[in-house]
């Protein structure tokens, strides 16, 4: 249940302050009547990030033993991809979100006679990038955990997330967006590398990857994974009480390489030093 519910908390804080730096800068340069085509964009790229999602999980359910763990392996090396290019993305242009978006609004506003039609489609791509992102985390974790805790916990996440949001565009609420987003960061590269892993051994299961499959240990009798240690362990790291060398390799070395490229990207990883995004 953590894992969905923090990446769902960083996924919609993301969104909304992406919203509510474009509302903000809306009402700030006295084109507020320019905000119904703003929830426009952001009600279809969650339309689309639900279809998606639910197609991709129907699909799904309709394939063979085989063929559902080349999926599972697919969607858990697709989402290790966004993941990763999520904490990078957002740890190089936090700095200049604000400014970006803003030039991107006037573009969007005064490039173009279908003012509507171009601030729509802003809007849209820019929260459909975080909705795609979080559906193809949310179809990773959901194929490797068992009952509803994964969806409840995705569920908690995106509503404590809307109200963070609007307590920060309210100006309510101050939070540390550099905090916030730099351990968050290191928590979904870890999570990533699990996942990772996870997707390797999707992958020999669907019989596409059969090299280094000795066991490196087995811990299966001191920490299993269906206990109940193992089993939260399992579902927020992708531990393996017994992995072999291509798992294990996949995910050590990840790991290392996503660290280092983290904390050797120069500044700080952090976002607008201000949480309130109606400051110009």
């Amino acid at each position: 249940m953590l894992v969905p519910f923090l990446i769902m908390l960083r996924e919609g804080i993301e969104a909304a302050l992406i919203v509510g730096i474009i509302a903000s800068y809306l009402k700030q340069t006295g084109r507020g009547q320019w905000m119904p085509a703003v929830w426009i964009g952001v009600f279809l790229a969650a339309a689309l990030s639900l279809l998606v999602g639910g197609g991709l999980e129907l699909m799904s359910a309709e394939f063979p033993q085989k063929q559902q763990e080349l999926f599972e392996g697919i969607v858990g090396l697709i989402a290790v991809g966004i993941l990763s290019s999520m904490v990078f993305w957002m740890r190089k242009v936090a700095r200049s979100i604000k400014h970006t978006l803003h030039t991107s609004l006037d573009h969007a506003l005064a490039g173009s006679k279908h003012h509507v039609t171009a601030l729509i489609a802003m809007v849209f791509f820019a929260v459909a990038r975080e909705g795609l992102e979080t559906v193809f985390f949310l179809l990773a974790v959901f194929q490797q955990s068992e009952g509803p805790a994964a969806p409840v916990g995705a569920l908690l996440g995106l509503m404590l997330a809307i109200g963070v949001g609007f307590a920060i565009y309210s100006g309510s609420m101050r939070l540390n967006l550099g905090l916030f987003f730099r351990w968050t960061g290191l928590f979904i590269l870890v999570v990533a590398a699990g996942i990772l892993a996870n997707s390797v051994q999707a992958l020999h299961e669907a019989g596409l990857w059969n090299h280094l499959q000795g066991v490196v240990f087995d811990l299966s009798a001191t920490l299993p994974m269906d206990g109940p240690t193992g089993s939260v362990l399992a579902g927020m790291f992708g531990y393996q009480d017994a992995p072999t060398v291509s798992v294990l390799g996949a995910y050590v070395m990840y790991l290392a390489v996503a660290l280092v490229m983290f904390f050797q990207a120069p500044g700080a990883p952090q976002a607008p030093q201000s949480s309130r995004v109606t400051n110009p």
